[in-house]
């Protein structure tokens, strides 16, 4: 679908802002942000550099390539991403695992904090988080890493082999029921393209046969400085930063005659492409209809035009999702949920973009659900969006863009990065938030639903560029329309002339009633914390604490004694297990939960309610202006949770819907057979099944949460942000103080809670896949002490073992992509510590490997931790730390702990990390090793014929 005449009445309609003379200065590139520095090298290299101390003393590297799996030729499928990998195997100045380990030598963790992916069209290298207080030599280190990655990744033959059965087991764990129907469809979307064969994962006999010399072609050819640019924000001197990439990348020669760098053309089609792809495996049927049509061109993105099509774009997404939200949530909808949004074509091509609707049908309502989408469509583009529905959509995005401008000191690293990247890669604007936020309140008021429909108009067509795909499980009893009479069925109901949808008027007040204010009958300070205590004349207590941390953001959360553990009877076990989502179904006080949403339209105020096993509490969190909003949505959750027989009766048919979605895919039942391994059968630890969902009660649920919340004695609630301890005073003892006050609720004795299984035990389960994998699941457990040096130690064991395990399993014995750990120390019933390993196989090697992991363990019980894994982990933990302590969730979680749960997390921290050794870890994992308390889990394909 081309889109001039749209583009065109765009630009007509910018022209109406301006004066003829600052008319031609706004189709001019936006200016960029006065913060950046930016250039290009002689050799065509792009920087983009800036100076933001958030976090403090940290600087975040990328590497943007405008290189991906589309550039490949038919021998060279997946190497693309075979050569991401390759980066961290081995570089000229970083040779062997030496990257990995100088990163993880100054605090930066593998996957965490250095990363790498490769897409279609480009392929981005990360450090995230590296410290710049420990001398310049880091950053020299880091821009070297990125001037390696540039034009010196060494391609050492030994290394490509290893690395060939790690891809193996990468494609593996992805090859899913999803990425099989996706792949399937892609020849018949994009027919003749090159898109459909160029899946960034590759082939596997590429990937497990390929020449050295055809790795390092692609290398050469791509990787080149004028395809790729430098990105570096944090902690930084920018004009050092400038001046010493300048230096480090000078040595790379601009390229003699280079590729041509293409982009892969997708054409038009005349008339609709309907394409159905079916896989055993496929737990859910989704339908797309999607309307393809030409992109921005690149001048225009910068420009105030391409603001335009972009706030176009969000309001279409808002307006749509809110009109199906309301759809989906009627028990007669055909579809589960459903969506939109104006992206790239299918998510992967850069050349054409497409407006996309997406459903889910419940099983065997493939056909109601086209009748709709086709409907909903037809309304959209006879009609367009309504005033309403404008206002609210746009409101909501000022108000967004308000948030970031207020807390404009405070953005972090990473959001600079990912702008910065985008910009790179694809164009558009990086004027500043200053500037954006000026400007896109200019444009929102002089908008209106006229323009937004005429893009629908425009992109919604009677058939030319428009595609129905279908992905589903391919199952004997479930019947398919054939891909002709798909089509036929769409184009009958889009033809038909429909209403236009009617204005809503939206109610914003609320709380009618008046509230009867309490009191604060006490009040003092906490050094501690620097926090202060109230006590309330309903028993209620309040601590706060001031922060700088974020201009605009106040956090709250409050927790009671009291659970779902109180009730004892086999039908409310069962019931407890939806009385979170019984909460939320029915919306609050007089609004429903789709007239609640859009009683909120821009206000940023979210609020939580949930009942645990031995808590009950709520939490959320606002901006400066909407905290009374956030406190009135606290009274209603106490007072006024709404009852709503309609909306549970869609959530226990969706429900339902998603338990027979489950059973047809094999992996899903991996969680399931973990926790019978752990606890045996115990219902408290079994998920609902079909047979539940129609056993359970929503009145007796919704009692169950009101009973919970019938009293607010005995709730401590927690204040983390930036307010004003004056102006937030009259509003809790409002609508905090003026919650009802009962008879608090005594701390549960959990002495006497289910524990994991004791002992030793290896169970195994086979069941049919498409693509034979094996999953391998160890858990293991000793007693302990509940206290810092014993948290911190589970930690420091943690990072070890991973590290451990990489090195062993992945990169070794390339047995797998990604092995799991988790080490937890856990107070109830008894103070214990716990570790596990998870990782996907080859089915066939599945004892193999799991041998070799208790090998690596039982070598660190006898000869002691590998200081150098120990090191790095202290210096991750270090790191992390110094990070957090500047969020406000941080002081929020400890405040808690400490005052509810009497818990000191945060008293000797430092001096507590320094004084563990290695010898505490070895310790631990003894303790672990000897319990006899181990767990094997052996969860597999029951043919192993496909590898």
């Amino acid at each position: 679908m081309q889109l001039k005449r749209f583009l065109f009445a765009t630009i007509w309609l910018v022209a109406g802002f301006f004066s003829v003379a600052a008319f031609g200065q706004q189709l001019e590139p936006l200016p960029v942000d006065p913060a950046v520095r930016m250039g290009t090298l002689p050799n065509g290299l792009t920087y983009i550099v800036r100076h933001n101390a958030n976090p403090k003393n940290r600087a975040n590297y990328y590497i943007a390539q405008k290189v991906g799996s589309i550039l490949e030729e038919d021998s060279q499928r997946g190497l693309a991403h075979f050569l991401e990998h390759m980066a961290f195997n081995g570089t000229k100045n970083f040779p062997d695992k030496k990257l990995i380990g100088f990163l993880e030598s100054i605090g930066c963790r593998f996957g965490a904090d250095l990363n790498a992916y490769t897409a279609f069209d480009e392929t981005v290298y990360t450090i995230m988080d590296a410290p710049t207080d420990r001398g310049k030599g880091i950053i020299d280190s880091c821009l070297l890493i990125m001037h390696d990655w540039s034009n010196s990744i060494s391609l050492v033959d030994k290394e490509i082999d290893e690395e060939r059965g790690v891809i193996h087991e990468e494609w593996r764990s992805r090859d899913n029921a999803g990425m099989r129907t996706f792949t399937a469809l892609l020849p018949r979307i994009l027919p003749n393209n090159k898109y459909a064969v160029r899946m960034p994962i590759g082939t596997m006999e590429v990937v497990d046969n390929f020449k050295y010399k055809e790795i390092h072609d692609f290398y050469h050819k791509w990787y080149r400085p004028d395809l790729q640019g430098i990105i570096v924000v944090g902690d930084i001197d920018p004009d050092y930063v400038v001046a010493k990439l300048k230096e480090i990348f000078s040595d790379i020669p601009a390229p003699k005659n280079p590729a041509e760098r293409y982009y892969v053309q997708v054409e038009d089609n005349a008339t609709p492409i309907v394409a159905i792809a079916k896989d055993k495996e496929s737990t859910s049927t989704s339908l797309k209809v999607v309307y393809k049509h030409d992109v921005l061109p690149v001048e225009m993105r910068s420009t105030i035009v391409g603001m335009m099509y972009n706030f176009i774009d969000q309001v279409v997404a808002q307006v749509i999702n809110e009109r199906f939200e309301e759809l989906s949530r009627k028990p007669t909808a055909p579809f589960m949920h459903a969506g939109a949004a104006n992206a790239d074509y299918m998510g992967i091509t850069k050349t054409k973009k497409a407006l996309h609707f997406i459903a889910v049908p419940k099983e065997g309502e493939l056909t109601p659900t086209v009748n709709v989408l086709a409907t909903e469509i037809r309304r959209l583009k006879e009609h367009g969006v309504t005033q309403s529905e404008f206002d609210r959509a746009r409101t909501n995005i000022l108000k967004a863009y308000e948030t970031m401008f207020n807390e404009r000191n405070n953005a972090k690293n990473a959001s600079f990065c990912e702008e910065y990247k985008e910009y790179f890669l694809n164009g558009g604007y990086i004027p500043g938030i200053e500037m954006e936020n000026e400007m896109i309140k200019a444009l929102a008021q002089q908008m209106n639903p006229s323009v937004v429909n005429e893009f629908l108009k425009e992109v919604i067509t009677d058939g030319k560029n428009l595609v129905i795909t279908v992905e589903g499980p391919d199952k004997k009893d479930l019947k398919y329309p054939t891909e002709a009479e798909l089509q036929k069925l769409y184009e009958t109901s889009f033809a038909q002339s429909v209403e236009a949808k009617k204005e809503e008027v939206s109610d914003t007040k609320l709380i009618e009633k008046e509230i009867k204010s309490g009191k604060i009958v006490a009040e003092k300070k906490n050094q501690k914390f620097g926090s202060t205590e109230w006590t309330l004349s309903n028993g209620v207590k309040v601590y706060l604490k001031k922060t700088d941390f974020k201009d605009d953001e106040i956090r709250m959360t409050a927790a009671t004694h009291g659970g779902t553990r109180l009730y004892k009877s086999a039908s409310d076990i069962q019931n407890a297990k939806i009385v979170n989502s019984a909460i939320g179904l029915g919306g609050l006080g007089k609004f429903d939960a789709v007239a609640l949403g859009r009683a909120l339209t821009g206000r940023r105020a979210n609020v939580s309610a949930s009942v645990g096993a031995y808590t009950t509490g709520v939490s959320g969190s606002s901006s400066v202006e909407d905290f009374e909003t956030m406190l009135q949505l606290v009274h209603l959750y106490f007072t006024s949770i709404r009852k709503d027989d309609e909306a549970f009766q869609t959530f226990k048919n969706n429900t339902i819907e998603q338990l027979k979605m489950k059973e047809r895919n094999p992996l899903s039942s991996l969680g399931d057979s973990i926790m019978v391994l752990l606890y045996d059968n115990n219902p408290l630890y079994k998920n609902l099944t079909i047979e539940d969902m129609n056993k359970v009660s929503y009145d007796r649920a919704l009692a169950m949460a009101r009973e919970r919340f019938a009293s607010a004695d005995g709730f401590q609630f927690f204040f983390v942000g930036n307010f004003d301890e004056a102006t937030v005073r009259p509003l809790i003892e409002k609508y905090i103080g003026g919650l009802p006050k009962g008879k608090a609720v005594k701390k549960m004795d959990r002495s006497k809670e289910p524990a994991s299984r004791n002992g030793a035990k290896t169970m195994m389960v086979k069941k049919e896949m498409e693509t034979p994998t094996g999953v391998v699941v160890d858990f293991m457990k000793a007693s302990a002490k509940y206290n810092l040096k014993e948290e911190l130690t589970s930690q420091i064991l943690n990072g070890v073992l991973e590290q451990t395990l990489v090195a062993s399993i992945r990169e070794r014995e390339g047995g797998t992509y990604s092995p799991a750990t988790g080490t937890e120390l856990s107070e109830y019933p008894k103070p214990q510590v716990s570790t596990y390993v998870q990782f996907f196989c080859d089915p066939e090697r599945a004892e193999q490997l799991n041998k070799i992991v208790y090998e690596e363990l039982n070598a660190i019980v006898k000869k002691g931790v590998n200081k150098e894994y120990f090191d790095k982990t202290i210096l991750n933990i270090q790191k992390r730390h110094g990070e957090v302590v500047r969020e406000n969730g941080y002081w929020l979680g400890n405040m808690k702990s400490f005052f509810f749960d009497g818990e000191n997390w945060v008293d000797g921290y430092e001096a507590t990390l320094s004084s563990i050794t290695t010898k505490d870890v070895q310790n631990m994992l003894s303790r672990i090793m000897g319990s006899g308390n181990r767990l094997e889990l052996y969860f597999r394909s029951a043919e192993t014929t496909k590898k």
